[in-house]
């Protein structure tokens, strides 16, 4: 029992950082929520049942849209599809317990941080998965609540103003990886000229957002995947940028 408590309390505490920064990005999240004609409640259950941020970002554009089931579909797969393979290298370090419901639960709380800091452990035991998925699910729910009343109450100017925060989550991801690997950064080029062509040009521009989005990150990916295919030499070999950016 004490050894149970102990490995909560440890996943509870290394799962703050995680809901502090979810408590910032649902915010926004609830704001783009309201901004697309969805309730207070319907926002913050679609935080609380779902649990994933890019694929809400991209969903409620969808939703949005009537009769594109299909679109949704595609475009939820395509960037969701990342966390069974979270799942699949999670499963190699689970105890013997974690089995049955507990793995349901695994399934519905990952998330790219979540994974990040219990792939680290040697052992991933109940306790320790649920102290370190509670506060971050705590965070991503109150967070799209608040946005989402704040939504209904603040001027359109700062709405505006602060569905930018999005944006800068992902900059703030991409670019420390981009200026290190050209791989990244290509692949972060040809996203964004593929995403420019399918809001701009005639005849692209009449495609659904969640099929662009598929087809921008899947193109995208397997282009640069070409280029700079997987090698077995040790991590860090590939070709890295110099401080400043391109060389």
């Amino acid at each position: 029992m004490n050894n149970t408590l102990l490995n909560y309390k440890r996943g509870l505490l290394a799962g703050i950082p995680i809901a502090l920064g979810y408590l910032s990005v649902s915010f926004t999240f609830g704001i783009l929520a309201i901004k697309y004609g969805l309730t207070v409640w319907e926002a913050t259950l679609i935080s609380a049942t779902t649990l994933t941020s890019a694929g809400q970002f991209a969903g409620i554009q969808t939703m949005m849209m009537p009769g594109l089931w299909l679109d949704m579909l595609i475009s939820q797969l395509t960037i969701n599809v990342r966390y069974s393979f979270m799942s699949i290298a999670l499963s190699q370090k689970l105890d013997k317990k974690f089995s049955g419901i507990w793995r349901y639960i695994l399934g519905f709380s990952i998330t790219d941080e979540i994974f990040g800091v219990a792939i680290t452990e040697e052992t991933i035991t109940r306790s320790y998965w649920f102290g370190l998925s509670t506060l971050p699910w705590f965070g991503w729910t109150i967070g799209t609540l608040l946005g989402s009343i704040m939504g209904n109450v603040l001027p359109k100017s700062i709405l505006s103003a602060l569905g930018l925060a999005l944006y800068g989550m992902f900059v703030a991801i991409v670019v420390p990886v981009a200026r290190k690997e050209r791989s990244t950064l290509l692949t972060v080029i040809l996203a964004a000229i593929l995403s420019t062509a399918f809001t701009y040009l005639p005849g692209l521009k009449n495609v659904s957002v969640g099929i662009a989005i598929s087809i921008c990150a899947v193109v995208s990916a397997c282009i640069i995947a070409i280029i700079y295919p997987i090698s077995d030499e040790k991590p860090g070999d590939e070709e890295s940028l110099p401080e400043g950016g391109v060389s």
